[in-house]
């Protein structure tokens, strides 16, 4: 029998910081952490969005309870020289931070500092994405670079002795035991009747004694039948068969026509850092493809969409025309989970908002796992613009549709971790 393999991980860790100790704490302060990390990305620039920081958790998020022995039973405390309060009196709160909250501020009164904490970026991202899904993903490929899965392929002689099957090796040991020993058993049966016979009638005893001597050696060689043989040795067996994959592909539109002024473009460009970081932290098998659109829409790579500033008119048909064409010839619907997501400020012009609506609802969508629409109005009082009125019509009927409106930069990740938040059963 193999013995048991022990791996023990004498790694230091650096800066005498205690790995298990910081897993433990992230499981047991998660929620605080993912409002710090909310608070943080709301705050940084474009290009250091995904990098580890310092959080700062207020003392009284992470304070833990305390037991201790009091004096126990009923008492009466009476407190002399009260001139100040009444019964019913609301004593106002300690000023300077004295809810032991903490506080930056200067004041009187004593305050706690806030516990500050350094999140790498690995731990940074993992909270930031922890639960967070693409909707509706389905393995629907089996493409040249396949996931390999174990599946149970019979039994074979050989193998190795933790894949033993004793069931199957003692059934086969007696299936073998039962036929080399059934003719020695009717030989034996036979040679002691012919023994049982010649003992009841007179018979000289050499006969007898002969009989004796071809039972006994028929006995024995009934008792050298192994009770178990390497030829009864049976091994469960496994084999890897190919399993499909899930191969997506997310499509960014973004409108970066006149309208859309440099903070509403940098509200843009934010949610879509989100969103590749997103699929490039969790997806292995995405593809994403990069649209920009005036009134003319074009493929370009990630360096030219999120930093060319090209601008112009606004014709929003004109991407999901480009779009079309690019998933009919590149991403097959049938081996591709066909994902987009479109950010305007819905400033369309005549039928444009129309004519994209439709298109949206008879081409796009029918192939499409998710359709995310983000609308970057003028502010929050904005009117609802024409192509908001039109995909409101269309969000009303497909399951598979969505559309958030954001303003400002704070907006942008509560309505991204809605937009792709976990599925629930």
């Amino acid at each position: 029998m193999a013995g048991s393999v022990h791996l023990i991980d004498r790694r230091l860790n650096g800066g005498n910081k205690s790995a298990t100790n910081r897993q433990r704490f992230i499981r047991r302060y998660k929620e605080q952490l993912k409002r710090a990390v909310g608070d943080m990305v709301d705050k940084r620039s474009i290009t250091d969005i995904e990098g580890g920081g310092e959080v700062n958790l207020p003392s009284r998020d992470i304070s833990e309870p305390s037991f201790r022995h009091g004096p126990g039973g009923n008492r009466e405390t009476v407190h002399p020289g009260n001139r100040e309060f009444s019964p019913g009196d609301t004593i106002q709160r300690p000023q300077g931070g004295g809810g032991g909250g903490g506080s930056s501020e200067a004041g009187e009164g004593e305050s706690t500092d806030s516990f500050v904490f350094t999140l790498s970026r690995e731990e940074f991202l993992n909270i930031f994405f922890d639960d967070l899904e693409l909707p509706h993903l389905v393995r629907n490929y089996l493409g040249a670079v396949q996931q390999k899965k174990m599946v149970r392929a019979g039994y074979v002689v050989e193998g190795s002795p933790t894949n033993l099957s004793v069931p199957r090796t003692m059934k086969s040991s007696l299936g073998r035991r039962v036929a080399l020993s059934a003719p020695i058993r009717r030989e034996l049966e036979a040679a002691m009747a012919a023994l049982a016979e010649a003992r009841a009638r007179p018979a000289d005893a050499a006969e007898v004694a002969r009989l004796e001597a071809e039972v006994a050696e028929i006995e024995a060689r009934l008792r050298r039948v192994p009770f178990l043989d390497d030829l009864d040795l049976r091994y469960r067996h496994r084999v890897s068969l190919p399993q499909p994959v899930a191969r997506a592909v997310m499509f960014c539109l973004m409108d970066v026509s006149a309208s859309m002024d440099e903070r509403k473009k940098d509200v843009a460009k934010r949610f879509f850092t989100l969103l590749y970081l997103f699929l490039s932290r969790k997806y292995e098998k995405v593809e994403i493809v990069f649209v920009r659109h005036t009134d003319n829409a074009e493929e370009v790579d990630e360096d030219t969409f999120f930093h060319d500033p090209k601008s112009g008119g606004t014709v929003v048909l004109s991407a999901l025309e480009l779009m079309h064409e690019i998933q009919a010839e590149r991403f097959p619907a049938g081996q591709w989970n066909i994902y987009a997501a479109q950010a305007s400020d819905g400033d369309a012009f005549g039928s444009d908002a129309g004519k994209s609506a439709r298109f949206l609802g008879e081409k796009i969508v029918p192939v499409c796992r998710y359709f995310a629409y983000v609308e970057i109005p003028d502010g929050p009082d904005a009117r609802q613009s024409s192509l908001w009125v039109e995909y409101d019509t269309l969000s009303a009927i497909a399951r598979n549709f969505a559309m958030r409106r954001v303003c400002e930069r704070d907006e942008i990740y509560p309505v991204f971790h809605e937009l792709f938040k976990k599925e629930t059963a």
